[in-house]
């Protein structure tokens, strides 16, 4: 069996990672104006009207312009400083979006995580190609990497560098303890049984954080490989016994929400959004 688990408990990931969001007023930074406005249909008459050209999304979307902006100081005390402000900024209107994008997806493949753990699960092919993901997405591997970056950006005196591993170095804090709360919140029990601390993945969360903070410094075009790296590592923990399908769906979410807020509440707004729609939200991409 798939351990004890049901819908009621993502509902409780999500109100975690929601953190009392619609309570803060939300500033033009922290969501990128997807759509401005839009002129009214009888703006113009007669033949005008008939004439009129096509509806241009481009033309209402506001457009990034490149990586966060690098801070005067990326010292330890400034990483300090930022940690608490990333904190202050998880509860966001975009944040419970995002949770409830990942809830919804998690929910979905819900159902699947027993057949999918028992096809998996003793598969000797499957444990060799996802045997690595286990030291990959460690927090201990993705620490030594940003700490790596960040103290050559500070020997070097380099602080553009040192600020994409002050940012990387964050995202991490906010991901474990995002999600070391959500699993000691859960308590969902690990296919192998060997304790309850399932929901969500943090392998998952970890390495999507490290890959939303490269995205936001580097772009889409340099970040992909990450994101193919935390894919492959948030897959890993399936054969490996350690998660449901489920557990690594929505630690992928936890991650992007944490890589989000540690970047997001720079200057320039962030490339990717969920935005309201009559009916439902749309996830977007503006380059």
């Amino acid at each position: 069996m798939r351990g004890v688990v049901d819908p009621r408990v993502i509902g409780v990931a999500l109100l975690l990672c929601a953190a009392a969001a619609p309570l803060r007023a939300q500033t033009a930074s922290e969501i990128p104006a997807a759509v401005n406005a839009v002129a009214p249909l009888n703006q113009h008459s007669g033949s005008e009207a008939d004439t009129a050209e096509p509806f241009d999304l481009t033309q209402v979307i506001q457009q990034p312009t490149g990586p966060p902006p690098t801070p005067r100081h990326t010292g330890i005390k400034a990483m300090v400083k930022g940690l608490v402000t990333d904190v202050e900024h998880l509860p966001s209107r975009e944040n419970l979006l995002w949770a409830g994008v990942g809830g919804g997806v998690a929910l979905a493949v819900h159902p699947l995580d027993d057949d999918v753990n028992h096809k998996l699960v003793g598969n000797n092919t499957a444990r060799n190609i996802f045997k690595a993901g286990e030291i990959l997405g460690e927090l201990g591997t993705l620490l030594g990497s940003a700490s790596g970056i960040y103290a050559f950006g500070r020997l070097k005196d380099k602080p553009r560098v040192s600020h994409v591993g002050m940012d990387l170095i964050q995202s991490l804090a906010i991901s474990e303890g995002l999600t070391q709360t959500l699993k000691y919140t859960t308590r969902r029990e690990r296919p192998d049984h060997s304790s309850r601390n399932s929901f969500p993945s943090g392998h998952a969360a970890d390495t999507f954080a490290f890959a939303t903070a490269l995205e936001r410094h580097l772009g889409w075009r340099y970040s992909v490989p990450a994101y193919v790296l935390s894919s492959y590592v948030a897959l890993s923990r399936l054969p490996a016994n350690r998660h449901w399908l489920s557990d690594a769906v929505f630690g992928a979410s936890v991650g992007i929400i944490a890589g989000r807020t540690v970047t997001s509440r720079e200057a320039h707004p962030f490339p990717v959004a969920v935005t309201y729609i009559p009916g439902g939200a749309m996830v977007m991409y503006v380059r």
